[in-house]
């Protein structure tokens, strides 16, 4: 199942950006005092009605060459997955009223008509931006760097706007901060998921789906692999926030990746893909979720290994998502860390159940600060269906450190860059094959025996060990005369401070 890693440079820094970022600062500018949290729309709904409509018109174009009269038959547009854009709504009539003083009224009745026209986007378009506190020049002046785009050699607009629209989403996220996990979970985070999970072949699934970047990440590796995302994979989602669900529904619109995200609704309450399984889940959900409904659903079927705590949603995630693989499944989600080591309310003695089961492949300790506005420490749990029937991995479990992994790109934001990545997800790939060289430090493959002893504990910590410092070729004599030598001119000068200290404090009537 393992495959050659590729991993493009592009995705590998959020600072690598070209006109995404000169998109976001103009569009960032047409804020003014409106929030970020309901800004978002205005900008990510102008990326996607600029993607709607220039699919529209590529179908447009090939339709009039073909000179049979269908270019305005919205079925030959359907038959080829386009959605059917009206005159009104088209970009070029839009960029015609870019300085038009009514230049909101005409985009919200673009979206409008774009909805009455195809019933899957009706309630998903934002429609507001005729609002007074819309700088309207601006708005205009973000439309006409629309209308100007210049493509890159190679490169295709879908590519492009989809980009632009994933990075427009992290910079919300970070202006949002703490709120910012309702919607996003950082782009590095869901690759090193997707690698280590490898969704190549069959039906992917998140429960909570946020703005669908799980599945952008899904569908880019199985391109990357040579396959073909509509022939290969199968998307199926659920998001209960309402607003992030039709952001969702346009991220991945943009992408052309259709997907059954059902409708906005609870999971754990109003499951909407309650009878299916599935091949591959990957997940980020909220960390810690205290009010979940637990109450209401202490004799759920899918609570096999134990009924999580009420206070805590973490179990509860695991096994609704373990429920919902098929026999040969393999699961990927982000949790805080207090579930590798929590004994309250019955968390341990289900992280025991689960593992006895022989169903954790592996653990993987994240670097801090990856997440906006959260310190919460996070882990990956890799867990799969199928491992106890593989020789190579049945009853071990690989126990990945990757705390020390990642580079600051900014004061408060870590990033994992692409060796990075392919270093996490290459300790699975060689545990799969039974070629695992344990680093210490950094990765061990630790027996269910062993993770007995430890109380089922799983803090990746305690089974890979401490990495051995280099030897810098200095003499331990030598270095400890040397440490010892600074040392003592360290106490010499805390001497000489705590004197002059006290001569301050004296000379203003406080003698110790």
């Amino acid at each position: 199942m393992a495959r050659s890693r590729k991993t493009k440079s592009k995705e590998s820094n959020t600072a690598d950006v070209g006109f995404e970022q000169q998109l976001w600062t103009a569009a960032n500018a047409l804020r003014g005092n409106v929030d970020a949290a309901e800004y978002k729309n205005v900008v990510l709904g102008l990326i996607f009605l600029k993607y709607l409509s220039d699919s529209f018109d590529q179908r447009y174009q090939e339709l009039v060459a073909e000179d049979e009269g269908f270019e305005e038959d919205r079925d030959f547009y359907l038959e080829e997955n386009v959605f059917y854009v009206p005159e009104a709504a088209r970009w070029s009539h839009i960029a015609a009223e870019a300085h038009a003083p009514e230049i909101g009224q005409v985009i919200d009745e673009a979206m409008r008509a774009i909805e009455r026209e195809n019933d899957s986007l009706k309630d998903v378009l934002p429609k507001n931006y005729a609002r007074p506190e819309l700088d309207k020049r601006r708005l205009g002046e973000v439309v006409d760097l629309f209308t100007n785009v210049q493509m890159a050699d190679g490169e295709n607009e879908k590519d492009l706007l989809g980009r632009v629209y994933e990075y427009c989403l992290s910079q919300f996220a970070s202006l949002e901060g703490k709120n910012a996990g309702e919607f996003y979970t950082p782009s590095c985070i869901v690759r090193t998921l997707v690698e280590i999970i490898q969704p190549f072949h069959g039906r992917v699934y998140d429960p909570c789906c946020g703005s669908g970047g799980m599945f952008v990440q899904s569908a880019k590796f199985v391109e990357s692999h040579g396959g073909n995302v509509v022939r290969d994979i199968t998307v199926f989602g659920q998001e209960s926030n309402a607003n992030t669900w039709k952001l969702a529904k346009m991220n991945l619109g943009i992408r052309g990746i259709e997907a059954d995200l059902g409708t906005y609704a609870d999971t754990f309450t109003n499951d909407q893909h309650r009878n299916e399984k599935f091949d591959f889940i990957l997940a980020n959900p909220p960390f810690n979720m205290s009010n979940w409904g637990g109450e209401a659903l202490r004799e759920d079927v899918r609570w096999k290994y134990g009924a999580p705590p009420v206070g805590n949603a973490n179990f509860a995630w695991m096994q609704h998502m373990i429920w919902h693989l098929n026999g040969r499944g393999r699961l990927g989600l982000v949790l805080a860390n207090g579930s590798l080591s929590s004994q309250q309310s019955g968390e341990g003695d289900i992280r025991a159940n689960i593992v006895k089961d022989d169903l954790v492949e592996g653990i993987v300790a994240l670097p801090d600060k990856l997440f906006y506005g959260t310190g919460i420490p996070a882990c990956l749990w890799i867990i799969d269906k199928d491992k106890k029937n593989r020789a190579e991995e049945a009853g071990k479990v690989l126990f990945v450190d990757a705390r020390e992994l990642g580079k600051m790109v900014t004061r408060r934001l870590r990033e994992l860059q692409d060796d990075d990545v392919a270093k996490i997800a290459g300790a699975f790939d060689a545990f799969r094959k039974g070629e695992l060289e344990e680093e210490k430090g950094f990765s061990a493959a630790a027996s269910l025996d062993d993770i007995d002893k430890q109380d089922y504990i799983l803090t990746p910590g305690r089974y890979v060990g401490i990495a051995d410092e280099e030897d810098d070729g200095e003499p331990f004599d030598e270095k400890m005369k040397r440490l010892t030598g600074e040392l003592s001119k360290c106490f010499e000068e805390s001497n000489r401070l705590q004197e002059e200290i006290k001569k301050n404090l004296e000379a203003i009537g406080y003698g110790m």
